[in-house]
């Protein structure tokens, strides 16, 4: 869904408004019986994305509000900068490769400590950080907190402004 060529822009601009403040896209156009011009385009996905459907395709509308503001496709990925993955106002938007979106994410939901880049192994707690797909060891901590300031700290160094250090 996120990579498949978009509409053009003169049709997302016939069909769709954008206001780049609020990331909201409204219909322009009544294009069947449910959907009616001024109603807020779109329904969340379930990855938490929203998305949009044009023509009876479905687009992620983090890549059509970059499209329409920008007027042109974005060339990698389109980052959500404070991690909410359905807040598409211009300013929470970024372009970016699949490594500098991936050093944005959040603690995963298999996580079992509770912080990004502690891990428990046996008595300790390992922190861990990707870097360049590949996985470094940054230590074992007596506690999940202590493996977690070191993943921050080693965050901050190497992830620049994609740092993220789960607290999002």
């Amino acid at each position: 869904m996120g990579s498949k060529k978009l509409p053009t822009l003169e049709r997302l601009n016939e069909l769709l408004d954008y206001d780049p403040e609020t990331g909201i896209f409204r219909r322009k156009k009544a294009t069947s019986w449910s959907i009616k011009v001024g109603d807020i385009a779109g329904t969340d996905h379930n990855l938490g994305y929203r998305a949009i459907m044009i023509d009876r395709s479905r687009y992620l509308a983090h890549r059509l509000a970059w499209k329409m503001y920008h007027g042109r496709d974005p060339e990698g990925q389109i980052d959500h900068i404070n991690g909410i993955k359905n807040d598409n106002r211009i300013k929470n938007l970024r372009e970016c490769t699949h490594a500098e979106n991936q050093r944005n994410r959040g603690k995963t939901k298999v996580n079992t400590t509770g912080y990004k880049g502690a891990y428990l192994v046996g008595s300790k707690y390992k922190a861990q950080i990707s870097l360049n797909g590949k996985t470094a060891n940054l230590g074992r901590y007596d506690t999940a907190e202590e493996a977690h300031e070191a993943y921050k700290k080693a965050a901050k160094k190497y992830h620049g402004d994609f740092y993220n250090g789960g607290e999002k």
